[in-house]
């Protein structure tokens, strides 16, 4: 930081000295002088501090001898500053404000700008109150007779960088209520801190009340003037001001008019900037990029893509030069009004002039039309460039990467990009971020990974956006532990994580009900002055709600909207899912009923959250009354809403209301879709009911819904379960005759199926096959070690173990506990211990049924001070004791 070396006006305010109220005999004032005289000594020494200032001293030191030393070393403000340092690290020495203050004014009158800056930002760390800062500084300034004021700058200046703009504008307003001038880049950071937060109409008072304190406003004041005027809307006030501008002899810029110019397009407003960017010339200003790609976006905006085409001819007449992203929107808007030969003609200008190769333009093409869907014809575009003579380059590849991975298609992904590396394309990160992103959302994490190693070899270096799809990938696969590693690897090589990199991690803790992890990270997130958005906090009011904490929730709601958030329909459903959960329904209608009275749009989702928590209970009535009051509101049932009515029936067997509900929908002309039919199968198939199961198939198929991957998966399990492996592969067989591609849900059916009834060799064949297409995971290796478990086949089962390891895949708290328990029931209470310390290394949290299991092996080995041990632990934890915890105490004692 380098601040003006401008002196201010001296102090001319009056302020009321603090004065200390101890009375002190002359013997005890005596002692004090010689004790600081002493201690001056000691620090304008050579000797060692740490030896000097022994305990009889140290424990002597007061703030007030700590300022007695920073006054007799004004002259030395460096030796203070490290003599204060000292005291705070080595002594722990709690300085006073006044201390502080005094040093900073010290250091400023010295020019040691940057030390004073980082003294300030250790006291706001203090959060004491900014007046109470402010006070102190305005004492010390005018007590001991300091000729800078720059230290009240550097203040307000560190208040906005920490994000406390209000406490910046309190401070710069008791600046002028004492007659203290702010300096203009101070003034101009606070204006700008406070557009930052969109308190506009401070902006303006905070203008008014330095002006009228004799300020004389700069260009950059004027800037953030006139910004917070057109964020207001309030153009004639802004052309009032320009006027003012003009007429009290400031020198005017374009700059003010380009801010006046995008203001009035952005709200549509765009003859009006068009009018004024023609006027420009009789003020002796001339039109520059920024005001060229202001009129062009606005005419973009409000659809004149013609007139934007004529803007663009003008500003190559001046040769002037568009940003890519005003050439992308004309081209687009020329595409959309179907006036593709105008499209292709700016291209041929463009590149003719070569501002832009005609390349760019077909790339934002493909770009719009995948953007728009159409990915079938951006393939054709993109097939057809090399015939006419354009050879596609990373950005192209790149978009179509991109697009096959957002539509799902990452094995076309990946032929694209293997035809980039044939035509030895320079390799950028993009296309590698986008098929990382791409197997991650197909829940192919490995796969991921090995595009993410191919991409390290091949020199190119990991972003934040890389990390955070890979985090957000493990996290969805419920690798937390992974994710979390990841994390502070991507930490440790610099990689600062965003505000998504945040969210992803902490809804992966959610998910895995770690809601301490999940707390002390979102404290991280806010340490690192991340913002998180209403995602991050939509995320973790679900994760407190899925814990049963809806108190935690709330809070969490109203923190949101203090913080100027807007909770969407997913806040609110995730509250109502909540109070639903733990059984209070009738509150969650509350709920409802009151945010409906304050005028909070609710959509099916929300009511369906509600229509849930009826059904739970068994409440079919309120459930259908809720409906009623669904239509007269307006609010249309959906088939999520018809899907939970009838997973109510289901559960309560309620065959009537089931006919009731289904009639209902086919008078209102809608059908079950393949999730409702879904649904239906699996609560047959939980109740053993496959003749029912069976037949609701029939119906589903006769009425032309087709089953989908996840309704065959639900169907195999059913057969599964029953022992009806031979119909479950028919089911399989005909599944992949329709296209429908396994998922690792699938093939853990049969991996179950063999592993319980003891076929570990076909169920190790099949995992083999799982591992090769990315299909294996945690849960996948919990059943092997299982099943290998069952037929006591323990060391196996360890080996399994490392075998997770090797292949890149996080063993969690069941992998553990599984063999923990054969262990323990061999009565091997070491082999148990062993592989508890192991999990722990592993930085894996033990969850109850961890904790039971060894605190029973403890007792049947007799062990029962080891037992209560691990019981106290598991308190101290925060798990709650069990029935089982309880039966294995009192059996052991």
């Amino acid at each position: 930081m380098n601040p003006s070396l401008r002196r201010s006006r001296p102090f001319s305010g009056h302020i009321h000295r603090r004065r200390r109220t101890i009375s002190t005999t002359p013997h005890v004032i005596e002692n004090d002088k010689n004790f600081i005289a002493t201690l001056n000594v000691i620090v304008r020494s050579k000797r060692s501090w740490n030896i000097a200032l022994n305990n009889s001293i140290s424990n002597k030191l007061k703030p007030h001898h700590v300022e007695q030393i920073m006054l007799q070393n004004l002259d030395d403000s460096r030796l203070a500053l490290r003599f204060f340092n000292f005291l705070g690290l080595h002594k722990s020495f709690d300085h006073s404000t006044t201390s502080f203050c005094i040093l900073v004014h010290s250091l400023v009158q010295t020019n040691l700008y940057w030390p004073a800056t980082s003294l300030l930002q250790t006291l706001l760390q203090r959060k004491v109150n900014p007046r109470f800062v402010f006070d102190n500084l305005l004492d010390t300034y005018k007590r001991f007779n300091f000729c800078h004021t720059l230290g009240f700058d550097l203040l307000t200046q560190n208040y906005v960088q920490d994000r406390r703009v209000m406490d910046s504008v309190l401070v710069v307003r008791l600046m002028m209520e004492h007659s203290l001038v702010p300096e203009l880049r101070t003034l101009s950071t606070v204006l700008n801190g406070l557009i930052r937060i969109r308190r506009f109409d401070l902006v303006l008072q905070l203008f008014d009340k330095a002006v009228n304190s004799g300020v004389l406003p700069d260009e950059y004041i004027y800037t953030a003037v006139l910004k917070s005027l057109c964020e207001l809307k309030d153009f004639e006030k802004a052309k009032e001001m320009m006027n003012w501008v003009e007429r009290n002899g400031s020198k005017m810029s374009i700059i003010l008019y380009n801010i006046l110019i995008h203001g009035l397009c952005k709200v549509g407003r765009v003859w009006e900037a068009v009018e004024m960017k023609d006027s420009l010339g009789c003020k002796g200003l001339n039109a520059d990029i920024v005001t060229y790609c202001s009129l062009i976006l606005g005419l973009c905006k409000v659809n004149e893509f013609q007139l934007a085409r004529s803007l663009v001819d003008e500003m190559l007449g001046l040769r002037l030069v568009p940003r890519e992203a005003v050439v992308s929107s004309v081209v687009d808007g020329l595409r959309k009004e179907g006036d593709c030969v105008g499209a292709y003609r700016l291209v041929d200008m463009m590149g003719k002039v070569g501002v832009v190769p005609s390349l760019f333009v077909y790339n934002a093409l493909l770009n719009s039309l995948c953007k728009d869907g159409k990915l079938n014809e951006a393939e054709s575009l993109f097939d057809r460039m090399e015939d006419k003579g354009l050879c596609p380059n990373n950005i192209t590849y790149s978009i179509m990467i991109d697009s096959f991975c957002k539509q799902g298609r990452v094995d076309d992904a990946l032929l694209v990009y293997n035809r980039m590396l044939d035509n030895a394309v320079e390799l950028t990160i993009y296309p590698y971020n986008s098929l990382i992103n791409g197997y991650c959302k197909a829940g192919k994490c490995s796969a991921a990974e090995s595009i993410f190693n191919e991409m390290i070899d091949k020199g190119l270096t990991p972003t934040v956006v890389t990390y955070t799809s890979l985090i957000d990938g493990y996290c969805k696969e419920r690798e937390v532990q992974k994710a979390f590693r990841l994390y502070h690897e991507m930490t440790g090589k610099g990689t600062s994580p965003n505000t998504f990199t945040f969210t992803a991690l902490i809804s992966g803790f959610c998910r895995a009900r770690m809601m301490v992890e999940a707390s002390n990270l979102f404290d991280e997130m806010l340490k690192m002055n991340v913002t998180p958005n209403e995602v991050t906090y939509n995320v973790l009011i679900e994760g407190y709600c899925k814990d049963g904490n809806t108190v935690r929730a709330f809070e969490l709601l109203d923190e949101m909207v203090k913080k100027g958030l807007v909770p969407d329909t997913y806040t609110y459903r995730s509250l109502i899912t909540g109070l639903c959960a733990k059984g209070r329904v009738s509150e969650a209608k509350e709920f409802v009923d009151d945010l409906q009275k304050h005028c909070h749009y609710l959509n099916e989702m929300c009511f369906s959250a509600l229509l849930h928590g009826y059904c739970k209970e068994g409440r079919l009535k309120d459930a259908l009354t809720t409906t009623d009051e669904m239509a007269e509101k307006g609010i249309n049932m959906d088939l999520v809403c018809y899907g939970v009515l009838i997973y109510g029936t289901l559960k309560h067997h309620d065959v009537k209301y089931l006919l009731n509900i289904l009639k209902e929908m086919h008078d209102r002309g809608m059908k079950p879709d393949e999730v409702i039919y879904t649904s239906m199968l699996y609560a047959y198939g939980k109740v053993g009911d496959l003749k029912k199961a069976f037949s609701c198939w029939d119906i589903m198929v006769t009425e032309g819904c087709f089953p989908n991957t996840v309704t065959y998966t639900v169907m195999i399990n059913n057969l599964c379960k029953a022992g009806l492996v031979d119909k479950a592969e028919i089911f399989y067989k005909e599944m992949l005759a329709r296209g429908l591609i396994p998922n690792q849900f699938t093939y853990s059916c049969f991996l179950d199926y063999l592993a319980g009834e003891g076929y570990m060799v076909e169920a190790k064949r099949l995992h083999d096959a799982m591992l090769k297409g990315y299909l294996a995971n945690t849960v996948t290796y919990n059943i092997i070690i299982r099943g290998l478990c069952r037929l006591d086949q323990i060391q196996e089962a360890m080996d399994i173990l490392l075998e997770m390891k090797d292949k890149g895949i996080s063993p969690d708290c069941v992998s553990y506990s599984t063999i923990i328990y054969e262990f323990c029931r061999r009565g091997d209470l070491l082999g148990a211990r062993g592989l508890w310390e192991s999990m722990l290394t592993n930085g894996l949290k033990p969850d109850a049924v961890a904790y039971n299991l060894l605190i029973y092996g403890c007792c049947i080995a007799g062990e029962m001070s080891k037992a209560f041990e691990l019981r106290n632990e598991m308190i101290r934890s925060g798990l709650k004791m069990t029935n089982a915890t309880y039966a294995s105490l009192i059996r052991g004692t």
